[in-house]
């Protein structure tokens, strides 16, 4: 054990510099990721309009699913793979890279036939007003030849970090958003060609990204992946999904909160001055603004996964805890700027993404200042969440991954607004965000006050 530490720079360079090195790239990674939505909204909204922006906010469920399944497969794949190179077991771990990677393509396979089938019903299911549902219908229809590639793209990210080259993800994801601005601006501003530009020039795209995931996989460094490491094996794919559980139960539960917070905005809307539309706009807008917010989040909590699954599969508990304190201090400080900025700067954000009534700017400034009240809490569960995790120890994960979408977020949902119309949804934000804070401090506390934490190897 201690010659593979001393090989592996994981259980051996100074953790500071490992979380740099790892977070920064991801958390590019997941800017640019997130650009996709940004890049598509800002597009849309000034070409199409509310009822555009609208539509991309009905299609995101879809687009949420898509990231459950690369979380599921992707960070599972590369929890399981790290934590069985530091405990030495070479042959294991390909195994999990290589079933990972088979099931991403494949999962994003069965997706898009299933949407395409079934498209309409679902984009209805999803609470789509009947004015926005031909928007919505022709936006998704093409996007969704798109998922498996954004789901190897995005799963196959973390494998490829997994085997430590975050810049390889940074750079594929970087390439695509870059093809996907350039033919934004051309296929809609230029061709006039709408809701259908937008969303052929995203799968473009997401096709380039995924293939040069699937380019690296072919090429992996600390293993050879052969064809028997693809076929699926019930041992290694059940410790994957026990790992990804924890992020890809977030992502659903996402999921679930969005196609409930849309049939509520688009209900509550109506009975109130804005109408259906616009609390779906402007809600669909600050969702992708916050998504933004997010990706240095999740990016700073990606990067501390391969750090942390090596140390504890390595018996290096020191240097766990000492990852966790970091990565979490650097959460803080990035979650205190998106709070100020979405506290005092509401209207400018909006405005960049088009024009819209009196109404509709009321509305998005109540809902960036309300709903997003506790933002500079929100570091705390998806990056406690994820490092329960990386420790293999899931069932914390899933429950910590679970606490602010479903505990607490969608109940507060569905019985505030009962009360005080559309406003509760509204207020619904801070108060899960609030609670969902204080359950990860408590469960943290208590796993970091264990004695392992306090042996020292350095």
């Amino acid at each position: 054990m201690d010659e593979k530490i001393n090989i592996n720079p994981l259980g051996t360079l100074p953790v500071n510099k490992l979380l740099r090195q790892f977070a920064v790239p991801s958390i590019i990674a997941m800017l640019v990721g997130s650009l996709y939505n940004i890049v598509d909204q800002f597009f849309i909204g000034r070409s199409v309009g509310e009822l555009g922006n609208a539509a991309t906010n009905i299609a995101f469920p879809l687009t949420i699913s898509s990231i459950a399944i690369a979380l599921l497969f992707g960070i599972g794949g590369a929890s399981a793979f790290n934590l069985a190179m530091g405990k030495g077991e070479r042959e294991k771990a390909v195994y999990y890279i290589g079933n990972a990677a088979a099931m991403l393509f494949g999962c994003g396979v069965v997706l898009c036939i299933i949407t395409q089938l079934f498209l309409n019903p679902m984009l209805k299911f999803f609470g789509s007003p009947a004015e926005v549902l031909g928007y919505a219908s022709t936006y998704t229809r093409i996007t969704s030849l798109g998922f498996p590639f954004l789901i190897l793209a995005t799963g196959g990210g973390h494998l490829i970090r997994a085997d430590g080259s975050p810049q390889f993800t940074m750079i594929s994801n970087l390439t695509g958003a870059i093809i996907n601005t350039i033919l934004d601006a051309w296929f809609v501003f230029g061709l006039n060609t709408g809701m259908a530009g937008a969303a052929l020039a995203t799968i473009i795209g997401q096709m380039v990204s995924g293939g040069m995931a699937f380019y690296y996989l072919r090429h992996y460094k600390t293993a050879t992946i052969r064809k028997e490491h693809l076929i699926i094996r019930k041992k290694y794919l059940g410790r994957i999904m026990s790992l990804g559980a924890a992020p890809c139960s977030n992502q659903v539960a996402m999921m679930v909160v969005q196609i409930i917070m849309n049939k509520s905005l688009a209900y509550y809307g109506a009975l109130s001055v804005y109408g259906e539309s616009i609390p779906l706009a402007s809600v669909g807008i600050i969702t992708k603004v916050n998504q933004v917010f997010f990706s240095f989040i999740i990016g700073i909590s990606q990067g501390l996964q391969p750090i942390v699954s090596f140390n504890y599969g390595a018996g290096r508990y020191d240097r766990v805890k000492k990852a966790y304190i970091r990565a979490v201090s650097y959460g803080f400080g990035i979650s205190l700027i998106a709070f100020l900025m979405f506290q005092f700067l509401p209207r400018q954000i909006i405005s960049l993404f088009g024009d819209g009534s009196d109404a509709y700017y009321q509305f998005a400034i109540s809902y960036f200042r309300i709903f997003l009240l506790f933002t500079f809490l929100n570091f705390l569960q998806p990056i406690t969440s994820n490092f329960f995790t990386a420790i293999g120890k899931p069932q914390k994960g899933i429950f910590l991954s679970l606490t602010r979408q479903i505990l607490f977020l969608l109940p507060l949902i569905l019985i505030l607004p009962l009360l005080i119309g559309i406003d509760g949804i509204l207020f619904a934000g801070p108060i899960a965000d609030f609670v969902a804070g204080m359950v990860a401090i408590i469960m943290i506390s208590k796993e970091l006050k264990s004695n392992i934490y306090l042996i020292k190897n350095e």
